[in-house]
């Protein structure tokens, strides 16, 4: 899309503000809102914001940070918007909302925005010959206003007895359609007050774009109805947690997916992918289970998040689930670790980072997991399930590397905060879950 192409959608769409947005650390979207006037002017330019924002916490609170402080005084970066990824908020009328990449005041990419971690993997990817395509499937609960749940019952996917929610979610997937989002289905989970909304799979950038805005719609909608929406992991120790389950394939240079000849087994450039992400699934889990201890409550046996680091074939009970089916287009991996709360675009990221290592280095899965792996894992290693062993394994990591060094160390940093907070609030990481977690993450995740 150019300028003119712009121009057009905003006239046509009677548009009068332009959001300049731009993910922080906790998929929060920060940005700043322009008169459509005044973008169509200045759009090249973009807007100047403080570069704090990749420090904040989920409360907006500063954590230390080597690079961005007051010794440094906290400078300006630069948002460029990204014309393709404009997006009218027919939930707002009068609203468009533009995507843009942070850059360092000299046109430098910022090393610790999470869509730069992410542009650069996709590089990477592109680099190699391959194109990677993604989708993400994304749970949450629905709540009353006092954060319980809208539901008193578990009826997975029932179309009788959701009906009660069924008017903000209409709303919500004709937001984001209307916000240029395939919307595949929607359906209640397994859990009171649980649901998923689910996109269609694509480009990983574009993917990871619909993520987030995803989670800042649905959150919108469910206040209009008069509800709270949350994608805090762990609410209750008593319900199911809520997962992002990223599903992966690559395309070739002919546009065609490398995957569609794995049948009951997977091919060779499947087998490497796999590969790479068991080679890196324990210190991935600082960033698919996220900064907070809340993240590492999910992973508990039978909760259908994966346990240990396994692959299978159609085995919700494994970490990677492949999809493979003779000469389809639709094969593919499903890695079923991340937490709802994770950023998607630092997932996403992790996990092409680790993919594209094993096909590098040809780097062999293990054997395939049969039957049920919470009860019978064998010698597979276990994943984190606490936030402290997930810094460990993260800190000094090849996968560290290759995600950037700033990037890393600043991710590094919140996660140690987020940790220190809990300590001096409850103590020890365990099963329960704190208020100091609910009144902390609840409506700001």
């Amino acid at each position: 899309m150019n300028i003119d192409d712009f121009s057009a959608l905003v006239a046509a769409n009677d548009i009068h503000t332009v959001e300049v947005s731009h993910p922080d650390m906790f998929t929060h979207l920060r940005g700043k809102r322009v008169p459509v006037d005044r973008f169509l002017r200045a759009w090249k330019s973009g807007v100047n914001i403080a570069d704090a924002l990749f420090t904040f916490d989920v409360l907006c609170d500063l954590v230390d940070n080597e690079w961005i402080n007051m010794e440094a005084g906290f400078g300006d970066m630069t948002l460029r918007p990204d014309l393709a990824t404009a997006r009218i908020l027919t939930h707002r009328p009068g609203y468009v909302m533009v995507f843009t990449d942070a850059t360092e005041l000299n046109g430098d990419p910022q090393p610790m925005s999470p869509r730069s971690v992410l542009a650069t993997q996709i590089a990477r990817c592109h680099e190699a010959g391959l194109s990677p395509m993604v989708a993400t499937e994304l749970e949450n609960f629905v709540c009353r206003p006092d954060w319980t749940p809208a539901q008193d019952s578990i009826q997975y996917s029932s179309l009788t007895d959701s009906l009660e929610l069924e008017a903000a979610i209409a709303d919500m997937r004709r937001a984001l359609i209307g916000a240029g989002m395939d919307v595949e289905s929607s359906n209640t989970e397994y859990a009171c007050g649980q649901i998923e909304i689910n996109v269609t799979y694509g480009e990983a950038m574009r993917v990871a774009d619909n993520t987030a805005l995803l989670k800042s719609v649905v959150k919108q909608i469910a206040r209009e109805h008069g509800l709270r929406a949350t994608y805090m992991a762990k609410p209750w120790a008593e319900e199911g947690g809520s997962g992002m389950h990223i599903h992966t394939s690559l395309n070739d240079a002919a546009g065609r997916n490398a995957f569609a000849d794995s049948a009951q087994e997977p091919n060779e450039l499947m087998r490497s992918w796999l590969g790479g992400l068991m080679e890196h699934a324990v210190s991935m889990s600082l960033v698919t289970s996220g900064p907070t201890v809340n993240g590492y409550k999910r992973i508990r046996p039978y909760t259908f998040a994966p346990t240990h680091v396994v692959w299978g074939g159609d085995n919700r009970t494994v970490l990677a689930r492949c999809i493979m089916e003779e000469n389809s287009p639709a094969n593919r991996v499903e890695f079923r670790s991340a937490g709802a709360d994770a950023n998607p675009y630092l997932a996403i990221a992790a996990v092409l980072a680790a993919g594209l290592d094993g096909i590098e280095r040809n780097l062999d899965p293990g054997p395939k997991g049969e039957g049920d792996k919470y009860g019978d894992p064998g010698d597979a290693a276990p994943l984190p399930t606490t936030l402290a062993s997930a810094i460990t394994a993260f800190a000094g990591s090849s996968l560290a590397d290759r995600l950037g060094q700033k990037f890393s160390t600043t991710y590094l940093s919140l996660a140690r905060h987020e940790l220190g907070l809990y300590a001096d609030a409850v103590g020890d990481e365990g099963d329960e879950v704190s208020e100091f977690e609910r009144d902390r993450y609840l409506e700001h995740i």
